[in-house]
């Protein structure tokens, strides 16, 4: 009964991870850039959510409505005036100024919020649970894999089932091609990027409720999306989720076993992977 209570709990984890990813992944999925940013844009976005809260009075919930539109302008913005500039055949350059990026947001919320830990208060419900049989599961973890499951559904449906999934499709197979039929490739990856921005700012909300954040930690956040989208292979959004629980159930078993093997354990299953599956479970063309 208690790796049955392990396996769920890694399963709950993963969701968080999935969320990590999805966001990653899209943003490679239409034009094939590695944000090395994406997990401070990340930790921006939870501290984002708590000014809102502290400076407004509101409760997280209502900063996290306030705080996604504003990280879909600071995407949007990011992708027009930055990473428009460097993408290209080379993939070093938007390499380098993501990178760069990474720097700067750590360094600005450092100055902004010193090393301190901070935390989202959410109230009564952190500690809320539901019984389901023998095991008991906390309201918050299930809150984030039913989020992280209704995001990776919407984005496929907006990915395969409207207008703008067909210019992301156009785009990702062929700039010039889609310029010819009218489509505007800047402003196509901007979207995409403010989209993958609000999707960070949902799993910020749910890493601030769940755990103690500070301006360090992006890079580790980073580490895990980027894992699950190997994982799931690179395109997939529903490979991301898949991704997402592997890596959590690795490390909620490394950690029954021994506590300090947990975050082990998640890079030794994306190790045993990419040796089984060098593409990943689910990968998508990228040629």
């Amino acid at each position: 009964m208690i790796w049955l209570d392990t396996l769920l709990q890694g399963v709950l984890l993963g969701g968080l991870y999935a969320l990590f990813a999805a966001g990653l992944s899209l943003v490679f999925g239409v034009m094939r850039l590695v944000n090395l940013a994406h997990g401070d844009l990340i930790i921006l976005a939870a501290y984002l959510i708590l000014g809102v809260a502290a400076v407004l009075g509101v409760t997280p919930v209502v900063a996290l409505l306030i705080a996604a539109p504003v990280m879909f302008v600071v995407g949007w913005l990011l992708q027009m005036q930055v990473f428009n500039r460097v993408l290209g055949d080379d993939i070093l350059p938007p390499l380098l100024v993501t990178f760069g990026l990474s720097v700067v947001i750590q360094n600005a919320l450092l100055e902004g919020f010193t090393a301190n830990s901070q935390k989202l208060s959410l109230g009564p419900i952190e500690t809320q649970s539901l019984h389901l049989g023998s095991v008991t599961v906390g309201v918050i973890p299930m809150m984030t894999l039913a989020s992280a499951v209704a995001v990776i559904f919407l984005l496929n449906q907006l990915f395969y089932r409207t207008s703008l999934g067909r210019a992301f499709r156009a785009t990702s197979d062929d700039v010039v091609t889609a310029q010819l039929m009218g489509i505007r490739p800047r402003r196509i990856f901007a979207m995409a990027t403010g989209i993958a921005m609000v999707v960070a700012t949902l799993a910020a909300f749910y890493l601030g409720a769940r755990a103690n954040f500070d301006p360090s930690i992006g890079p580790a956040r980073l580490l895990y999306a980027f894992e699950a989208v190997i994982i799931g292979g690179l395109g997939s959004l529903w490979g991301t989720l898949a991704g997402g629980l592997v890596i959590g159930v690795a490390q909620a078993f490394g950690a029954a076993v021994n506590p300090e093997w947990q975050i082990l354990s998640g890079h030794i299953a994306f190790v045993i992977v990419l040796l089984l599956k060098p593409r990943g479970f689910f990968p998508r063309a990228t040629d």
